[in-house]
């Protein structure tokens, strides 16, 4: 089975990840386990999706892209409303010079620079495709948003704060292949710490459409029960 998720329980805001897990009951209908699940799990945290799954598919394996979008907040008084979603910086950026850093990203490169070191022992290949890295103007919010085919450990934080050190127009564009071609984490530390991760969004994970298919015979996809009250029990004063 997969099901997809809404999550706010860390700092980083997760607007779409998928999971997948092996059941062994069969179920006619998916609505009761989905209820249930959602029972179980925090308020921070809702499963919105779930469907049965194909044998062949994985999660994380599976996955054709993700899109990640960085907040920041640049104005000199930050807006209260923003203060735990966006990244606050209240020396004015260039956005010019930041597009410019930001289109180094984009291709088949190696990003050891910009990954920190993973608390598993899963070995991950630190080559990676970017397929874009946009710098949108959104009033007062900068909006970054990158689209590969996966991301290292921090990767995208670590990529927003050199990307910060170029708006606030402390290092040129061009430093961003010359700390890719270093291949060390130490070269970017030496002139940007990570981004925090209250300004990180999972926007989505995508997944070529054949592999999403449900094996026949299978129930039926449930996005969520919704329950009403058809009479007030509640005494009003």
């Amino acid at each position: 089975m997969i099901f997809s998720e809404l999550s706010g329980i860390t700092n980083n805001i997760c607007l779409f990840q998928v999971a997948h897990f092996t059941t062994p009951f069969a179920y006619d209908c998916l609505d009761s386990i989905h209820s249930a699940i959602n029972g179980l799990l925090p308020p921070e945290i809702r499963v919105r999706e779930i469907s049965a799954a194909r044998p062949d598919f994985h999660a994380r394996t599976s996955t054709k892209s993700k899109i990640y979008h960085y907040k920041i907040y640049n104005e000199a008084i930050m807006d209260p409303f923003h203060n735990f979603y966006a990244y606050h910086s209240a020396y004015k950026l260039n956005p010019h010079a930041m597009r410019q850093a930001a289109k180094h990203f984009v291709g088949i490169h190696d990003f050891t620079s910009f990954a920190n070191a993973a608390h598993n022992d899963r070995e991950r290949s630190p080559v990676k495709k970017i397929t874009r890295f946009d710098v949108t103007e959104m009033g007062a919010v900068l909006q970054l948003e990158v689209e590969g085919t996966g991301f290292l450990y921090r990767q995208v934080r670590n990529m927003v704060a050199l990307l910060l050190q170029v708006g606030k127009e402390a290092l040129p564009p061009d430093i961003v292949p010359k700390i890719i071609a270093a291949r060390d984490r130490k070269e970017l530390a030496k002139v940007a710490l990570s981004a925090p991760p209250h300004g990180l969004y999972l926007m989505s994970v995508n997944y070529d459409k054949e592999i999403l298919k449900a094996p026949e015979g299978s129930p039926p996809i449930s996005f969520g029960r919704t329950h009403q009250l058809s009479k007030c029990k509640l005494t009003f004063y």
